[in-house]
């Protein structure tokens, strides 16, 4: 019998997910990822179930319709059944279920808890009110394809009546779903900056003295066009020591042109050009932020987790399959004065770095508007608490 399976819909909610499973010690687990192969469970459930199948996509079919024609060949409906099919075995033998992501991790979860017979806890990380307070209805509908990741759509309300809980990502959204009839939504803290974690190593010997400017590509394939783009915005700002949180292995790291790479052991490689020098750091993801001043960041959860240490963040849109011009833009609302997004540009993305670093009052308003909507940490400890009083 297996005490908690944890439903998980992407990279960030893998990784919400496993940190919750550090909290839930001394319990019998089990994973459900539905979006890649879930590597971040193995060492911490005893059994991770599912097809585990990586899609073209990186989990956003529905950012465009190359995406989603490529999910499809490459067996995207097969691997839904298959989902599905692993979350009403799985019910026969689990004791709760926490669902961490959107609605369709939410139904899947409905279906694990045999439609909440069983008890069913929903982390939702995704939703935010920050994301369209304050547009008009005409705005939003210019972007249709963004309203299920904007506001708490009908057929996931729906599905709230069969939760014990459900924990968003913010206070405006906790009012929000209140607003609703969504009540057993509870805001409890950041589930984000939960899974941070402290330094994992020593940077000491690294540092030359100047501030750090951390630069954050992101896990998916996005990298190929923003980690270019950022070598060369770290170039035109020599008063800046870069230092890259790569997460792949060093032999698929891209190139501006005129860049070459040298590999000193499988945690550290630097890009040169010249007499420039970036430091690429694998393992080193909460140890790089511990040390940054500011940040060029094209990845999701990445990018608030920085804004919440207090680091101000500039961003820039790129061809996909994540971080394209939309899902930016809804970012850039989350984070306020935290992130600037600016054109693809090494010019503009370095000017827009430099503003932050002349500039104490924008550093100070990206600092409280940082930490403001990304919220304190411990929310995964108080989730964990309320699903072992479950049991």
């Amino acid at each position: 019998m297996t005490d908690v399976l944890i439903i998980s819909g992407g990279n960030a909610e893998d990784l919400i997910g496993a940190t919750l499973c550090q909290q839930l010690e001394g319990l019998r687990l089990a994973a459900l990822p539905l979006v890649g192969p879930g590597k971040r469970y193995e060492g911490r459930v005893e059994r991770i179930l599912g097809p585990r199948k990586q899609m073209p996509s990186g989990g956003f079919p529905f950012n465009s319709l190359e995406n989603l024609l490529a999910d499809l060949r490459a067996g995207f409906v097969q691997e839904i059944f298959l989902q599905i099919r692993a979350a009403q075995l799985a019910r026969r033998e689990v004791r709760a279920v926490a669902a961490v992501g959107d609605a369709y991790a939410l139904a899947v979860g409905v279906l694990a808890s045999n439609w909440g017979q069983l008890p069913l806890f929903h982390l939702q990380p995704q939703i935010s009110h920050y994301y369209w307070a304050g547009r008009s209805v005409w705005e939003r509908l210019r972007q249709p394809n963004q309203f299920g990741a904007e506001d708490y759509l009908f057929y996931e309300r729906w599905m709230h009546r069969f939760v014990r809980a459900v924990y968003v990502r913010d206070k405006p959204s906790e009012q929000r779903a209140h607003q609703i009839g969504m009540h057993k939504a509870r805001f409890v803290g950041s589930m984000a900056m939960d899974t941070l974690g402290p330094p994992e190593r020593n940077l000491s010997g690294l540092l030359d003295g100047r501030k750090v400017l951390v630069l954050l590509p992101g896990t998916r394939a996005d990298v190929r066009f923003s980690l270019p783009l950022m070598l060369q915005s770290s170039a035109l700002l020599p008063e800046l020591q870069p230092l890259v949180a790569w997460a792949a292995d060093f032999s698929e790291v891209p190139l501006a042109e005129g860049w070459e790479l040298e590999i000193e052991d499988e945690q550290t490689a630097i890009a040169r050009k010249d007499t420039q020098r970036v430091w690429l750091l694998r393992g080193a993801f909460s140890a790089i932020l511990h040390t940054g001043y500011v940040a060029i960041g094209t990845a999701g959860t990445a990018n608030e987790q920085a804004a919440g240490m207090g680091i101000p963040v500039v961003s820039f849109p790129t061809p996909g399959p994540q971080y394209i011009y939309p899902n930016a833009l809804r970012q850039s609302r989350l984070l306020g004065k935290a992130m600037r997004l600016v054109e693809a540009s090494p010019q503009v993305v370095a000017g827009a770095v430099r503003q932050f670093v002349d500039d104490p009052v924008a550093r100070e308003e990206a600092r409280r508007d940082g930490l403001e909507r990304n919220g304190p940490p411990g929310a995964l400890s108080r989730i964990a608490t309320e699903i072992q009083s479950a049991l």
